[in-house]
């Protein structure tokens, strides 16, 4: 069965920077989309950013967080990571890994009901 396990959350200062990794297991990796969504207290799941796993690279930003955060792919090891920085305590919240089996491109959004798998989550802090 499908597994997602997020790890590299923390806390850290605003400015600062952290990694996030989704070791996934279970699936056919390629061909499917990849994505990370982020839920603050008191607040709705948001996807943050998404990726076409072994195309041409296509992704997809959520507004917020362009420019400053980066998703990436390694094929090698079935892993998502997520590059974030320049992280504001606007960017507080866990962080869930999630596999969309259907998705097709061009990405032009991602709403969380189209992701059928999930992982666990891991904090981001930002003070």
């Amino acid at each position: 069965h499908v597994q997602l396990v997020e790890s590299g959350g923390g806390s850290v200062q605003a400015g600062g920077s952290l990694r996030l990794s989704c070791a996934s297991s279970g699936w056919r990796y390629i061909s499917n989309c990849m994505a990370w969504f982020r839920q603050a207290p008191g607040k709705e799941r948001e996807g943050v950013a998404t990726a076409y796993i072994g195309g041409r690279g296509d992704t997809f930003y959520a507004d917020s967080v362009k420019g400053r955060f980066a998703i990436s792919q390694d094929n090698a090891n079935n892993t998502l990571h997520l590059q974030m920085n320049v992280l504001t305590p606007e960017d507080t919240g866990t962080y869930y890994c999630a596999v969309d089996l259907l998705c097709t491109l061009p990405l032009n959004g991602m709403d969380a009901p189209d992701y059928m798998y999930w992982g666990h989550g891991t904090q981001v802090t930002v003070s």
